[in-house]
């Protein structure tokens, strides 16, 4: 199972195993919010704004829903891929197809990610969601990360390590990506999904 690189791995293991007399299996996991596919809250890098508890389920839950589909070779997505387009309140999605890595090494290595000046475009356009099937949203040969930064601070979450984005039309779909109500988390693992219209 992926994680951010430099995070463990999770542990998942039998608590309780079925037998004769408890018929029921318990398990118990070890592991760092940020494993597999996960939403960030603004608390992820803000310790004043909502935590992964306080998203509100209509930000998360059934949101009208873009795929962008990104040129395999483009490595910095740029504001132009957004201009033109109504997405106010939708989840945007960026299909980049990087997830063709997953568990690989190369997965880690130089990915795609969304500029500055798009993160900002994005926050003003007044999106509700913004995901992407890379491993990070930001450039991560930069130790700094800006693109985290703008949305976050607007109070719009971010979903990384998506899969499967080839499988959504452009549009025309509802976007779930639902964490855990746990209090005083800034990043949690989702089961992301899309209900096709």
């Amino acid at each position: 199972m992926e994680t951010y690189p430099g995070l463990p791995g999770p542990v998942i293991c039998d608590y309780w195993q079925r037998d004769a007399h408890n018929g029921f299996n318990v398990a118990r996991m070890d592991m760092v919010v940020n494993t597999g596919t996960y939403i960030d809250a603004p608390f992820h890098r803000y310790p004043d704004r909502d935590d992964i508890a306080q998203l509100p389920l209509e930000q998360v839950a059934a949101l009208p829903g873009l795929c962008l589909r990104v040129t395999a070779d483009v490595r910095e997505i740029s504001e132009s891929l957004l201009l033109g387009l109504s997405l106010q309140d939708h989840a945007v999605l960026l299909h980049t197809g990087w997830d063709k890595h997953w568990r690989t090494a190369a997965y880690t290595e130089v990915n795609p990610f969304l500029s500055v000046n798009a993160a900002q475009y994005l926050r003003a356009a007044g999106v509700a969601l913004v995901g992407i099937d890379s491993v990070n949203i930001d450039d991560r040969s930069q130790r700094a990360r800006p693109v985290h930064e703008i949305p976050l601070k607007a109070g719009i979450p971010i979903v990384e390590h998506l899969t499967g984005l080839e499988q959504l039309p452009a549009d025309g779909f509802r976007f779930f990506a639902m964490p855990a109500r746990v209090r005083g988390v800034g990043s949690f693992p989702v089961r992301a999904c899309a209900e096709i219209n």
